[in-house]
């Protein structure tokens, strides 16, 4: 079985460009292991510090392993990419920043951990304390290279990258649209757990060892990436709103009132912003009833509730 090392930079690329060269050429329905960094891309270590992030190669940021040559694949093709497995490193991090996020210029520069044992990742330190979140791994970038143009990694685009869904896990099969000779495909930014809208700017952000196989569908394009997952749903939640005219406002709003409402379940701020992003899910509740909408932000109550015991 054909085993790609992604810790060597030789296989990494950090621009979505069609020109980018290949790492690899590998077979329809060949099973491939990708061994994945962390969106820092190996910058984070245990130890790291809140002055240590400043001075992190920005250019690394969610590189991704490819691109891979599929063998067969032609513009006007569609890949499906077979996610058969997903094994985390035994530990992970999240970080608060001053500049990215949902909430900008409300938090310090700060980096916290998380041991993955047992299936959930845990705080390690007093950060959270008390709080465990069940892990459900998934990887943050899946791509084909574009017919044109050329892209930094971060904002997702309709090949792909950081898209950040966290559908895209163990199980799931994921379609890509094919826009260049060999497709280029590449994966990157594991992340152990994370809710819908990653709303701090991180998930619990770790290493991978991946194992995934494509198929080719001849002359089946589409015009962005489509999902075939299982959704674990179940248990109670706690949701909190934002209502108004302005999707991104009320977004904002109901995570505003999140954190209000965690408050004074004794976490702090930035512990409430964090376990938002890792934990909680954003969604658009109502569009229709115009001029406002509803975004709602859901935290299982079974989170909390262990905290509490």
């Amino acid at each position: 079985m054909k085993r790609i090392n992604g810790h060597n930079l030789k296989n990494l690329q950090k621009v979505w460009k069609r020109d980018t060269p290949f790492i690899e050429e590998i077979e329809e329905g060949e099973e491939i292991i990708l061994d994945i960094p962390d969106s820092s891309t190996d910058q984070v270590k245990p130890g790291t510090t809140n002055e240590d992030l400043g001075k992190m190669d920005q250019s690394l940021l969610d590189a991704s392993v490819g691109p891979l040559n599929v063998k067969g694949a032609k513009p006007g093709d569609l890949l499906e990419v077979h996610i058969h497995s997903i094994e985390t490193a035994k530990w992970g991090f999240s970080t608060l920043s001053e500049d990215f996020g949902l909430l900008k210029g409300r938090f310090k520069p700060s980096i916290f951990y998380w041991k993955i044992e047992g299936g959930y990742a845990i705080p390690d330190g007093d950060f959270l304390k008390g709080i465990r979140i069940p892990i459900s791994p998934f990887l943050g970038v899946i791509a084909t290279l574009p017919s044109s143009g050329s892209f930094g990694m971060i904002p997702p685009q309709k090949f792909g990258g950081n898209m950040d869904n966290r559908l895209n896990g163990t199980g799931s099969t994921v379609l890509l649209p094919v826009n260049i000779e060999g497709a280029g495909l590449s994966f990157g930014d594991p992340h152990a757990c994370q809710g819908d809208g990653e709303v701090c700017g991180t998930a619990v952000e770790t290493g991978a060892t991946v194992r995934i196989s494509v198929k080719i569908v001849r002359n089946r394009n589409i015009s962005s990436p489509v999902t075939y997952s299982t959704e674990h749903t179940g248990g109670k939640v706690f949701c909190t709103t934002g209502i108004g005219p302005e999707l991104k406002t009320a977004a904002i709003d109901a995570v505003e009132s999140m954190i209000a409402q965690l408050k004074t379940m004794g976490f702090k701020e930035d512990e409430s912003f964090l376990l938002c992003s890792v934990a909680g899910n954003l969604r658009i509740s109502e569009i229709v009833d115009e001029p406002n909408y509803v975004v709602s932000m859901l935290l299982p109550e079974s989170i909390l509730r262990e905290r509490s015991d």
